[in-house]
């Protein structure tokens, strides 16, 4: 039977195919605790990954969005009080741009950018007479142990770049039943609409392969021309910024572009504007939609790995001491 209190890293996952992909990458498993208080009702897996003990939790099914993610962590933190810092790792809605070349399969790590925590709430600000955006609501930083892991992968990568893709397909070979829904998809499917183009609304419910490349990528015209990438270049690709959180799913190119223009964000997301100021976090999201009517689940699964296999990377930066040295999460909590 584990000891909560031999657990220091939380990792929150939004959907089961986010869950199954981080409980891919631990390298031990343990046994879950047999008491844990009474109003704890979260799903947990316990393990190791490197000398690391990480719990993980799932939103229940048919929960989503910022309170239900805040009310996991509350619940985490009562049950396993020594944790000291948290991971919300899982899938969003990439936003391509000129200067961003974000494709599906790529990863988005939440980065402080033009005086931002990393993250901000896009359905919580204002624009005064057409001018831009701006946030109302401020949120925190990543912890300081959690920005210079970031710091020394990226450093890491530049030099030698990654090798993700090994791990994902390392990890295949472990579990094989993952392999069907988790593997990357056909590079082919992973098309940018112009902004203009829009899925149907009576076929947007079944927008899936087939439906949309014969409604809506027919015309070689309705798609953005990209070339491939080389071999020299990072596949999947790693980019650090802004990321926009708010309640709704976004399926809106012009809004995408909008924010993408204004504030140069990369993602799309709806969980951790409720946790930043509360929990001290970051967030990773693997891209498997463009944020806009053409979503669909096709690229899910592998995203999550994607997204899976950085967060792994990324604890083996951190070392056990600097934790060790922390104030317990639950110290840190504050809801005013």
């Amino acid at each position: 039977m584990s000891d909560p209190m031999n657990y220091t890293i939380s990792w929150i996952c939004t959907i089961t195919t986010e869950y199954n992909a981080a409980r891919a990458f631990l390298e031990e498993v343990h046994e879950k605790p047999q008491h844990l208080p009474p109003h704890d009702n979260n799903v947990y897996t316990l393990g190791r990954v490197g000398k690391h003990n990480i719990v993980i939790a799932v939103i229940r099914d048919g929960e989503y969005g910022m309170s239900s993610a805040l009310s996991i962590a509350i619940n985490m933190l009562s049950s396993f009080p020594n944790i000291r810092i948290g991971l919300v790792v899982g899938i969003g809605g990439g936003v391509p741009s000129p200067k961003h070349d974000i494709r599906l399969g790529d990863i988005v790590v939440s980065a402080p950018r033009g005086g931002m925590s990393g993250v901000f709430r896009y359905d919580v600000g204002k624009t005064i007479r057409d001018q831009k955006f701006r946030a109302t609501t401020f949120l925190n930083q990543p912890p300081t142990v959690l920005r210079t892991a970031i710091m020394s992968l990226k450093a890491q990568y530049e030099v030698e770049g990654h090798r993700l893709e090994e791990a994902i397909n390392s990890t295949f070979e472990k579990n094989r039943r993952l392999r069907e829904k988790y593997r990357r998809p056909d590079p082919s499917s992973d098309r940018l609409h112009r902004t203009g183009v829009t899925h149907p609304s009576d076929n947007e419910a079944s927008c899936n392969e087939a439906s949309c490349t014969t409604v809506c990528s027919s015309s070689p015209s309705n798609l953005i021309s990209r070339p491939e990438r080389t071999k020299d270049e990072d596949n999947p690709a790693i980019h650090y910024g802004l990321i926009a959180s708010g309640f709704q799913v976004v399926k809106d190119a012009q809004l995408r572009d909008e924010l993408a223009a204004e504030m140069e964000v990369l993602c799309f997301e709806m969980e951790a504007a409720g946790l930043m100021n509360h929990f001290p976090c970051l967030v990773i999201r693997g891209i498997c939609d463009y944020s806009d009517s053409h979503k669909n689940k096709e690229w899910q699964g592998y995203a999550a790995m994607a997204a899976a296999a950085y967060a792994k990377e990324l604890l083996y930066q951190i070392p056990t001491g600097r934790l060790d040295a922390g104030k317990n999460t639950s110290d840190l909590l504050s809801f005013d």
